[in-house]
C-alpha cells in the first residue's frame, strides 16, 4: 500500500467510523455525520499528511526515518514503541494545526477567529484583541475525527489516545503571542495582543524531544493477566497516574532497526543496485549511506556491518 493510499484510507475509515456509531451518541453522530466529514475531510487529510511529512523531516538522520513502508503496515502501524508515540502525536498535531489555521482563514464557513477574550485585561498594559487562531475549534474536530480510530479498551489504545491528546498539547504550548502597539506617535501606551499559532516545524521540534525524553509505561502484568476487565482497567489507570499528558509514552522497546523485518517495514539492506553489503550506519539511513558508498567516502559516519 502506497503512503498517500494510506492517507486516504485514514479519512475513509474515519469516516465509516463516524457513520457506523462506534462510540458515539445520537448527537455526536448528528454533529459529525456526513456532512461534517465533507467540510473537513481535506483539513484532516492535509493534516495528517503534514504530520508524516514533519515526521520525516525529524527523523531523516535516525536509523529509523519515518519510512513509509512501516507506516503504511497494519502491523507497524499498530506496535506501541517510542516511534510510533511520535508518529500518533504528530500526526494529530497536523490535524488540530491545519484545522485551525484553515478556520482562521475563513476557509470553513463553521469558524473563525476567537473573540472570546477580546476587550478583557490580559496583563499590565495590555488587552486582548485581534484574530487568535480558533484552537479549541482545531482541537475538537480533531479529537472527534483522529481518536475515533481508537476503537479498543486496551493498554495501547489508552497509550495512543494519551499521544494523540500530547500532540494537540503541544500546539497549544507552542503558540505564540503577537501584540501591536497603540498610542501617539507609536509610543505603545496600551498594546493589543492575540494569540497565533507557531510555524509547524517549531510544534515538530518540540515532539522531537519529548520522543527522546519518552517514558516506558509499565503495567502491572499480573492484573493484566487476569482476565478481569475492571482489574485491567485499573491497572492501566495506576500505570498512567504518574504520567504528565504533555509526555510521550510507548509500551514496546523499540525493535533493531539495522536487522531487517519485513513486517515492520524494516529494510536494513537497502534496496539499490550493486549494495555495498548489510551495512546499517548508525545514525544514516539508506540513501545517505548509498551516497557515501558511491562517494568513496568511509568517514561520513560509523557502520556496523550485520
Amino acid at each position: 500500500m502506497s503512503f498517500y493510499s494510506f492517507l486516504w484510507l485514514f479519512a475513509f475509515f474515519i469516516y465509516h467510523t463516524i457513520l457506523l456509531g462506534h462510540t458515539w451518541s445520537l448527537n455526536n453522530f448528528l454533529m459529525t455525520g456526513p456532512k461534517a466529514y465533507l467540510t473537513y475531510s481535506g483539513s484532516v487529510h492535509v493534516g495528517a499528511q503534514s504530520g508524516i511529512q514533519e515526521c520525516k523531516h525529524q527523523f531523516a538522520w535516525d536509523r529509523w526515518n519515518c519510512p513509509e513502508s512501516a507506516l503504511s503496515t497494519h502491523k507497524g502501524l499498530r506496535s506501541a514503541t517510542r516511534e510510533t508515540s511520535f508518529v500518533h502525536a504528530i500526526s494529530a498535531a497536523g490535524v488540530m494545526y491545519t484545522l485551525t489555521r484553515n478556520c482562521s482563514l475563513g476557509d470553513l464557513d463553521s469558524c473563525g477567529c476567537d473573540h472570546s477574550r477580546n476587550g478583557k485585561i490580559g496583563g499590565r498594559g495590555w488587552l486582548w484583541g485581534g484574530c487568535s487562531d480558533n484552537v479549541e475549534f482545531g482541537e475538537k474536530i480533531s479529537k472527534s475525527y483522529v481518536d475515533a480510530l481508537e476503537t479498543g479498551q486496551d493498554s495501547r489504545a489508552a497509550i495512543n489516545l494519551h499521544n494523540n491528546e500530547a500532540g494537540r498539547m503541544a500546539v497549544k504550548s507552542t503558540m505564540k503571542r503577537i501584540c501591536r502597539c497603540h498610542g501617539m506617535s507609536e509610543s505603545c501606551t496600551i498594546q493589543t495582543c492575540w494569540l497565533q499559532l507557531a510555524d509547524f516545524r517549531e510544534i515538530g521540534n518540540y515532539l522531537k524531544v519529548k520522543h527522546d525524553q519518552a517514558q516506558k509505561l509499565e503495567m502491572d502484568k499480573r492484573r493484566m493477566r487476569a482476565g478481569n476487565s475492571a482489574d485491567s482497567r485499573g491497572a492501566i489507570a495506576d500505570a498512567f497516574s504518574s504520567i504528565d499528558q504533555t509526555e510521550l509514552i510507548y509500551l514496546e522497546d523499540s525493535p533493531d532497526y539495522c536487522k531487517r523485518n519485513v513486517s515492520l517495514g524494516l529494510h536494513a539492506k537497502c534496496e539499490y543496485p550493486q549494495p555495498l553489503g548489510m551495512v546499517c550506519f548508525l545514525k544514516l539511513p539508506c540513501w545517505a549511506l548509498m551516497k557515501a558508498g558511491h562517494a568513496g567516502d568511509s568517514g561520513a559516519a560509523s557502520p556496523l556491518t550485520l
